[in-house]
């Protein structure tokens, strides 16, 4: 199974974007699927998580403007991303700690990213 993450783009500050994140195939289960993002010379960070059950943790730079979600019946995730700042600008990447589709299981899978730019 793999993860599409799309939705990135140009944006000026305050504006919005929603990222998807779709699985290849249907997903019955997972256990954490999050959003990570990746600015130019720094490290990879978790933006946002969300577990099967629908509880969510947010980063606090993203509390309040990010909103994670997972539409389980087309297998995808969003980050619904609101008065974006300057800073929010990076590569996002979806990832799930595990993901079950039909009896097989796969762990540690990563999306290939999206690119966020947001001028000031």
């Amino acid at each position: 199974v793999q993860l599409q993450a799309s939705g990135g783009g140009l944006v000026q500050a305050g504006g919005s974007l929603r990222l998807s994140c779709a699985a290849s195939r249907r997903i019955i289960n997972f256990g954490r699927m999050a959003w990570y993002r990746q600015a130019p010379g720094k490290q990879r960070e978790v933006v946002a998580s969300i577990t099967v059950r629908g509880s969510t943790n947010y980063a606090d730079f993203v509390k309040g403007r990010f909103t994670i979600s997972m539409d389980s019946a087309d297998s995808t995730m969003y980050l619904q991303m609101n008065s974006l700042k300057p800073e929010d600008t990076a590569i996002y990447y979806c990832y799930a700690d595990t993901l079950y589709y039909g009896s097989i299981g796969t762990n540690d899978v990563w999306g290939q990213g999206t690119l966020v730019t947001v001028s000031s």
